[in-house]
């Protein structure tokens, strides 16, 4: 396929020949879907705990609507849709419980050994964690995917920055230390700190579902009116500064609130919602058009500079216009606004993070009793303490919100 040569195709791991029945790329893509990994976010948080209601999305619902989205934008590119789509399906895998909140916890329960970033876990779990393949030596391979596929799901291609700030480097980042070695395996050949296509896909896709599926959910949960209520003076102000400080830092008041007017205006716009069919349809579609909105429109804006044949891999860099770049944000601010940063929200969390950092501390202390097999194999085999601690918070990472709050309760 164009723009895929051998290296893309390779594994880290050698494996024996199979039968040409699926393509390289489609076994990627089937591994994803069917590890423990990805079952397991259907327990874990998106913006709402799982569970709350039978409607509200979960991790594992959210990843599925990402790579529905980021396929097809993929495709239509020239990328290879099976991995964006196996990006797309891990993206998320590394999130512990409680989502964003949780990651926030086990960073400073890691903080010495190089912290917590879901996106490094992400890369522990395919390249180690999962289980699928053994290198030949006795080591894990996890998932053992093509470099292609790994380096679509490396959102931030670059270690942790050795100077602690508030640069996305030092907060984001994609591999730890001590995986270091599959880092500079997948990456091999690739310009530094630049994302391939495919991950540019699917971290847009993750933003645009993420964004407008999350506004769905608020107004059906009773959260949000998208009505008059978005007329208010305090709350135009108030959502700008979300937008600033959660999802886009160099957003302007001004073009915060135009956005907003523009999304207002579309005809599909839902102002009222009472929970019938007609306007649950009503918003369905809204959130139908908004998707094919945002991304029509960046399709049409890659090709118009990079021109109009195939696109894959390091031949092309995804063009989002500003306006629905700001648009996009506009939607991720409505859910923070409305949802996340709700008292009853902030104290819930606050909560949650002393469970997890707790939950550490009692793993830590009853080591390697209390770990599951997989793990105390690898508690068993760390050369050091350090490395012990990174598999504690692995374990924690692991598990979902239900068992999150089933493991403190029975090791504390």
């Amino acid at each position: 396929m164009n723009g895929y040569d051998a290296a893309a195709h390779q594994r880290w791991a050698t494996e024996p020949p199979k039968a040409p029945r699926r393509s390289d790329f489609e076994r990627d893509r089937a591994r994803v879907l069917h590890s423990a990994a990805l079952r397991r976010l259907a327990a874990k948080t998106q913006v709402v705990a799982p569970g709350s209601d039978d409607f509200t999305r979960n991790r594992l619902t959210h990843s599925l609507a990402v790579a529905q989205v980021g396929r097809e934008l993929g495709q239509a590119l020239g990328c290879a849709p099976d991995v964006v789509d196996a990006a797309c399906l891990a993206h998320d895998l590394g999130h512990p419980p409680f989502g964003h909140n949780g990651e926030i916890a086990l960073n400073e329960s890691a903080a010495e050994i190089g912290g917590f970033e879901g996106n490094a876990q992400t890369l522990r779990l395919l390249s180690r964690l999962e289980a699928k393949v053994i290198h030949p030596d006795g080591r894990p391979a996890g998932l053992n995917l093509t470099r292609a596929s790994l380096d679509a799901a490396t959102k931030y291609p670059w270690p942790r920055s050795p100077e602690p700030d508030i640069s996305e480097r030092s907060v984001k980042f994609g591999v730890y230390a001590e995986d270091s070695a599959v880092f500079d395996w997948l990456r091999a050949g690739a310009p530094q700190d630049r994302r391939c296509l495919e991950a540019q896909v699917m971290d847009f896709a993750d933003d645009v579902a993420y964004s407008v599926h999350d506004v769905e959910d608020a107004v059906v949960a009773g959260f949000i009116d998208l009505g008059a209520g978005l007329a208010d003076t305090g709350v135009r102000r108030g959502l700008a500064e979300v937008v600033q400080s959660w999802a886009l830092p160099d957003a302007v008041d001004d073009e915060v609130l135009e956005a907003l007017d523009r999304l207002r205006a579309l005809p599909r716009w839902v102002s009222h919602y009472d929970g019938t069919r007609t306007t649950l349809a009503g918003l369905k579609d809204m959130t139908s058009q908004l998707i094919g909105r945002f991304c029509d429109t960046a399709e049409h804006a890659t090709h118009e500079v990079y021109g109009h044949g195939p696109l894959a891999r390091y031949q092309a860099d995804l063009v989002v216009p500003r306006e629905i770049a700001v648009e996009v944000a506009t939607l991720k601010g409505l859910a923070v606004l409305y949802v996340m940063t709700t008292d009853h929200r902030t104290s819930l969390q606050a909560r949650q993070r002393e469970l997890l950092g707790e939950l550490v501390d009692a793993l830590l202390k009853h080591a390697p009793h209390g770990l599951e097999a997989a793990f105390r194999e690898d508690w068993l085999a760390a050369a050091d303490d350090d490395a012990r601690l990174r598999v504690v918070i692995d374990q924690v990472a692991s598990l979902t919100d239900v068992s999150a709050y089933a493991w403190h309760e029975r090791l504390r």
